[in-house]
C-alpha cells in the first residue's frame, strides 16, 4: 500500500511540473499587439500639449484678457447709450399724447371763429385771447423740455419733416412749396415726434396749357 501511495504522489508531482513548464512557455495575450488608433491620437495630443511654451501660454492668456476687457467696454457703452436715451427720450410717448391738447385748442378756436352767432362779439374776442395765452404757455412748456414746433409755411417739402396731404394751385410759388399747414409737426430734440401735415403748391392746369401752347407756337 505504501508503495502504491508513493507512486501516485510521484506521478502527481510530475504532472504539476509539466503544467508549470507549459504555463511558462505561454506568451501573454497582449504581447506583440500594436496600440489602437485612439490611443495613438491621445498620446500625440499629450505630446503637443507638452510642447506649448510658457511664453505662448502667457500670450494666449493676454489675448483672452484683452477680448474680455473689450467686451466689457462694449457693454458699458451700450448701457451708457441706453441710459442717455431713457433720460432724453423717456417721455416720448407722453409728449406725443400731449400734442393732442394743442390740436384740440386749435380746432376749438376755429369752431368759435366760424360760429355765426359769436362772430365779431366781445365775448368771442376775450375767449380767443385766453385760448391764445393757454396755447402759447403749452408750447413754451414743451419747448423747455426739448419739444419744438417745425417751421413749415414757405418751406420746401421735406419728406423727413412734412407729409403732403393735398396740392394747391399757386402760380406765385415754386412747385412743392408748403402753402398750408393742416396740422403742426413737432421735434423732440433731434428726433421727429410727428410730421407736419401740409398742403403744397403746384402750377395751375390752365397756365400749364397756355405754356404748352406757347411752346408749340414758338416751335412752328
Amino acid at each position: 500500500m505504501e508503495k502504491d501511495q508513493n507512486i501516485n504522489a510521484e506521478n502527481q508531482s510530475g504532472e504539476v511540473e509539466e503544467i508549470n513548464s507549459k504555463d511558462k512557455n505561454i506568451e501573454p495575450e497582449n504581447q506583440g499587439i500594436e496600440p489602437k488608433e485612439d490611443e495613438k491620437n491621445v498620446s500625440e495630443n499629450i505630446e503637443e500639449v507638452k510642447e506649448i511654451t510658457p511664453e505662448e501660454k502667457i500670450l494666449e492668456l493676454e489675448d483672452k484678457m484683452a477680448r474680455a476687457f473689450a467686451e466689457m467696454e462694449n457693454q458699458r457703452r451700450r448701457f451708457e447709450k441706453e441710459r442717455e436715451d431713457a433720460f432724453s427720450y423717456g417721455g416720448f410717448a407722453f409728449a406725443k399724447e400731449t400734442l393732442n391738447l394743442i390740436d384740440n385748442f386749435e380746432r376749438s378756436k376755429k369752431i368759435l371763429e366760424n360760429d355765426d352767432v359769436l362772430k365779431n362779439s366781445e365775448a368771442l374776442k376775450k375767449t380767443l385771447e385766453h385760448f391764445d395765452i393757454i396755447n402759447k404757455d403749452m408750447v413754451s412748456i414743451l419747448s423747455k423740455n426739448g419739444i419744438t414746433p417745425i417751421d413749415s409755411i414757405g418751406k420746401k417739402l421735406d419728406p423727413n419733416l412734412h407729409q403732403a396731404m393735398m396740392e394747391i394751385d399757386d402760380d406765385q410759388k415754386e412747385p412743392g412749396t408748403i402753402v398750408q399747414e393742416i396740422q403742426k409737426g413737432f421735434m423732440m430734440k433731434d428726433r421727429l415726434l410727428r410730421p407736419s401735415l401740409v398742403g403744397v403748391s403746384k402750377k395751375s392746369e390752365i397756365k400749364e396749357e397756355k405754356n404748352e401752347e406757347n411752346e408749340e407756337i414758338s416751335d412752328n
